[in-house]
């Protein structure tokens, strides 16, 4: 325990690996890198560079400190007096992924020191890209949009991955440098502007990172320490060693890069990609010991901070506290409510979708969260996942399209190329009438056309062809019979950009202001306000593909009936005895719905009543009443 003052090993310690600006001036240099017998701090400079000796310290770690490395100075480690490569946890990659990393300031004029963030009751998300959601396709640009995300209704800013990865088209998720802000977007100081600009606006911000693989290209990793174990086998490869020997200083490296993101970065939540790829065996989980080291970081910063995990693994654990034996995270998302909508819509059943049979799952992922919830899935031949019945409805991110579900389709359709506009209607109505964290993808609230396509940019023209390969491969579960656009095309990347244009042109225009008062709905009524997981139910009526839901607090009541017929159908609908107003409509004319007549705003109810529902469309209706016990819906 000698070395615990040298190089401390709880978590929530200042960071301290990486090149990093001290309040006295100097920079403190300091790699993992047990694989080396020396390294020298390599400073790239317009002569001759210079290489500075770097002492070592317990458990492979080495370091040294320069009195006068300006921000800028760019910088190697040359190992074993041979290779040089850049920092791992480099905060700043200027030139991209196999070029010097550079010291970065440390140092930004703040103005949310009176954000505190918000809870996750209050989260409306808005997914974006941020290559493609401004015609710039930089954090600068990004800022241009902030006010209009405002006056939508959004809550919270989700950034697909920004941290480092080859050229300047990419999902994000071929990253090597977890620490390292995309030079191409604005680098550190151009998302630190992003994110003041949203907490000046009371917007919170989400950032997707990646923590269950590294990107093949630019991966140095390996020529310093063990970060990889071959225990584990994963769609890219060796997986990264979080339970095998040395897995204290992997962990370590990216919690460190965690807690840069939050202190340094002010971000608010962060979105786990893909936790069923991080394989640990321990008594102690990564994924617990990085939810407490974020979380006391909150604390510290005094800012409400949430992880928020990506899963196919439909196990409440992950939100689960440790005392039941969970990992304690705050959130995760939830694809089986898309896959419901997306089946009861569409006729397709191949790959994922395969496990989905429409409606009655719809139904089910509606009430539950999950439909597998340790039931028996055809697909996959087994039985899956468990009960979310200790869960929070808002602990579950729901959406009808994400990056993922529009991007790994072969053409990247939107859900609103594949149906009508009174279906999208529809689909909007479920997520953000839903009780769960209502998340839309970017463009969603405008219909914008133009499709989310996957765009790489390496500069390995074997791994430019494996990519276009293993795309065609992905596809093949699917059916699908066209040929994938080519991912390494910048003409993919363009296509994919949105046109902000549109948002006030005819129809484009009636369906942002149908989210504008969606939004506003799900804002102010106390039922979507303060979701319980003990007041909300769902039933079918009967042969018709409509679906009630009912929410209630003590005082209030919401009730919403959506309609998947493709043609109107007259409902008789359980409604509890009183006065109901009619607070949503999604066939009104107004919203270029099929209704010519509009509904009575007051509706009395003696127990039930019957409704015309037009294709595809959803009313809601509301009252206010004494503490009353509230009438059972029909099941």
């Amino acid at each position: 325990m000698a070395d615990s003052n040298i190089l401390p090993a709880h978590p929530t310690y200042p960071a301290s690996i990486g090149a990093l600006q001290q309040p006295d001036g100097r920079v403190t240099f300091r790699v993992w890198a047990p694989k080396a017998e020396t390294i020298d701090l390599h400073l790239v400079k317009d002569g001759d560079d210079e290489f500075i000796p770097m002492r070592p310290e317990p458990r492979g770690y080495f370091v040294t400190e320069l009195e006068n490395a300006a921000v800028g100075t760019k910088y190697f480690y040359r190992i074993n007096g041979e290779n040089s490569w850049p920092d791992p946890l480099s905060r700043w990659q200027p030139d991209g992924v196999h070029q010097p990393s550079a010291v970065a300031s440390r140092e930004f004029e703040w103005t949310d020191q009176y954000w505190h963030g918000i809870p996750l009751t209050k989260y409306i998300t808005y997914e974006l890209h941020i290559g493609t959601f401004s015609p710039e396709g930089t954090f600068d640009g990004a800022i241009a949009y902030l006010d209009d995300l405002v006056d939508l209704g959004i809550t919270a800013v989700e950034l697909l991955p920004i941290n480092q990865f080859p050229g300047g088209r990419n999902w994000g998720y071929d990253g090597v440098h977890p620490s390292a802000a995309q030079n191409t977007y604005g680098g550190p100081d151009g998302l630190k502007r992003l994110v003041d600009a949203c907490h000046q606006r009371g917007l919170a911000v989400i950032l997707d990172v990646v923590y269950n693989h590294i990107g093949p290209e630019g991966n140095y990793l390996g020529q310093f320490g063990h970060y990889f174990t071959s225990k584990y086998g994963t769609p890219w490869g060796e997986a990264l060693n979080f339970d095998d020997h040395d897995a204290d200083e992997v962990r370590r490296f990216f919690i460190e890069s965690a807690l840069y993101w939050i202190g340094e970065c002010h971000i608010d939540a962060l979105r786990l990609d893909a936790v069923h790829a991080i394989f640990d065996n321990s008594a102690y989980p990564f994924l617990q010991e990085l939810g407490d080291a974020c979380h006391l970081e909150g604390q510290r910063q005094n800012r409400q901070v949430h992880l928020i995990a990506e899963s196919s693994l439909n196990d409440q654990r992950l939100c689960s506290p440790p005392s039941v034996g969970g990992f304690g995270l705050d959130g995760q998302w939830s694809d089986e409510l898309h896959h419901g909508l997306h089946t009861t819509l569409l006729p397709e059943r191949s790959g994922y979708y395969a496990d989905f049979d429409g409606f009655e799952d719809l139904l089910l992922s509606m009430q539950n969260g999950f439909v597998y919830d340790g039931v028996y899935a055809p697909h996959r031949r087994r039985r899956y996942g468990n009960t979310p019945d200790r869960l929070s409805p808002e602990q579950f991110t729901v959406f009808s399209q994400n990056h993922d579900q529009v991007g790994n389709r072969m053409l990247g359709e939107r859900l609103k190329e594949l149906t009508s506009y009174e279906a999208a209607k529809l689909l909007a109505g479920v997520v953000l009438l839903s009780p769960y964290s209502p998340m839309l993808f970017m463009g969603e609230e405008y219909g914008e056309p133009a499709p989310f396509q996957f765009f790489v940019s390496h500069g390995d023209p074997g791994l430019v062809e494996a990519v276009r390969e293993g795309r065609k491969a992905e596809f093949a579960s699917f059916k699908w019979s066209e040929e994938p656009p080519d991912p390494q095309s910048e003409e993919t990347f363009n296509r994919s950009k949105l046109d902000h244009s549109l948002k006030s042109q005819g129809e484009h225009a009636v369906l942002l202001d149908f989210y504008k008062s969606l939004i506003r709905l799900r804002k102010s009524h106390p039922a979507l306000m303060f979701p319980a997981r003990d007041r909300m139910a769902y039933s079918s009526l009967g042969s018709q593909r409509v679906i009630f839901e009912h929410l209630w607090t003590d005082y209030h009541d919401l009730l919403a009936i959506f309609s998947f017929e493709s043609d109107s159908v007259d409902v008789n609908i359980p409604i509890p005895e009183g006065e109901w107003s009619l607070v949503f409509d999604s066939a009104e004319e107004r919203w270029n719905g099929p209704r010519s007549e509009s509904l009575p705003q007051i509706v009395e109810s003696s127990g039930s009543s019957t409704i015309t529902l037009p294709p595809f469309s959803f009313i809601a209706l509301t009252r206010n009443r004494d503490a009353i016990a509230p009438a059972a819906p029909v099941r």
